[in-house]
């Protein structure tokens, strides 16, 4: 695919968005075209790039292509294109996974893989067997995603060096989102009023990986040196930590409609957020007793989900997340102000930001 992007004077970040999308297609579509010829399922490749299509934000492609011009990237971005569509099937991946250990039932507004290819399985086979298969096929179809994000990236077309730097750089975020996903799979076993552990969850598995990484991904395709990389991190790491904490409202607050996940799934999972920290260390006894009801209870009601939400608000943990978030996002501003980048890297950066810290889905 021929990779054309507007110069940094007019960043377009629609296009790259599209390019982006483009390239996971068609070569969602190849590879579909050889399972077949092969007598191979293809089913895996359908779902998987029905995931894909589903909708999503897009952010670490575009991230990257930010990182890509921070560092003075050119018009032309070799292997950008690639980059970012490694990145989004790796993200992927972690959505699937991510289902699959927190049984959820819906993800962008449709059913979860696992829940999908459950149901295609209960045609035939008894519920509580189509369960397990949904749930074993859906973890092959992640662990696919994973490979491909691979292969992705190798099949760039990217100079040798900037592939060995781009490699080394992956492997740190993927190293560092399997931390944050143990820890926040295992933090409802000790949930208590501190925040230290759910914000290293945040560090881990989103400052991180959906923010820090990516940008300096596309910096370092673009040959940008460790001064830079270290700017672009003192602005993304207080942003994804905003990210985060909006995205822990909005499990708990949000609008189903628009958020495209149900309101009860953090609870139902005992989720170990700084808003449930906060609201612990808050509770009265009453208090107390009514969150803890509520979180790890897999057959949590409305009204149960209810009283914990009214513990949240009446003990300052909504309003105090509330806090934390225009804290950081203040202080990602900053940093961007202090990396002085170029004015329309600049831009879209902020654009970026606004859209991550003040969304409603």
């Amino acid at each position: 695919m021929t990779e054309t992007l507007t110069s940094p004077a007019e960043l377009d970040l629609d296009s790259y968005r599209a390019q982006v999308e483009a390239h996971l297609e068609a070569f969602l579509a190849r590879k579909a075209r050889a399972a077949r010829s092969q007598a191979l399922p293809a089913r895996g490749i359908e779902e998987l790039g029905g995931f894909l299509a589903a909708g999503g934000k897009r952010i670490r492609p575009l991230l990257c292509a930010c990182g890509w011009y921070a560092a003075g990237g050119g018009p032309e971005p070799h292997g950008l294109v690639p980059a970012g569509a490694a990145l989004e099937m790796f993200h992927a991946f972690a959505l699937i996974h991510d289902d699959v250990m927190d049984r959820s039932d819906t993800r962008r507004g449709r059913p979860t893989v696992h829940r999908c290819l459950a149901a295609e399985f209960a045609l035939t086979q008894p519920r509580a067997e189509a369960e397990q298969l949904g749930i074993g096929a859906a973890i092959l179809i992640g662990d696919l995603a994973m490979t491909w994000s691979d292969e992705l990236l190798h099949a760039g077309g990217l100079a040798p060096d900037r592939l060995a730097a781009a490699l080394a750089l992956v492997d740190e975020m993927r190293t560092e989102v399997m931390y944050g996903q143990y820890l926040d799979l295992t933090g409802a076993a000790r949930l208590e009023g501190s925040t230290d552990l759910p914000l290293t969850v945040i560090r881990y598995k989103t400052a991180k990986y959906t923010i820090e990484r990516p940008l300096q991904l596309g910096a370092v395709l673009a040959g940008a040196g460790q001064g830079l990389l270290d700017g672009l991190s003192a602005f993304a790491i207080p942003l994804g930590e905003a990210f985060q904490l909006r995205d822990d409202l909005l499990g708990i607050f949000g609008d189903p409609d628009e958020t495209g996940k149900s309101r009860l799934d953090d609870l139902r999972e005992g989720k170990h957020t700084v808003l449930v920290a906060l609201a612990l260390a808050a509770a009265d006894e009453r208090q107390e007793a009514d969150l803890r009801a509520a979180l790890g209870d897999q057959a949590i009601t409305e009204d149960a989900a209810g009283r914990a939400r009214d513990v949240m608000t009446a003990t300052g943990a909504a309003a105090g997340v509330e806090q934390m978030i225009g804290e950081r996002y203040r202080q990602a501003l900053d940093a961007l102000a202090a990396a002085d980048l170029p004015a329309p890297v600049d831009q879209a950066l902020r654009a970026l930001a606004h859209a991550a810290v003040w969304r409603r889905s």
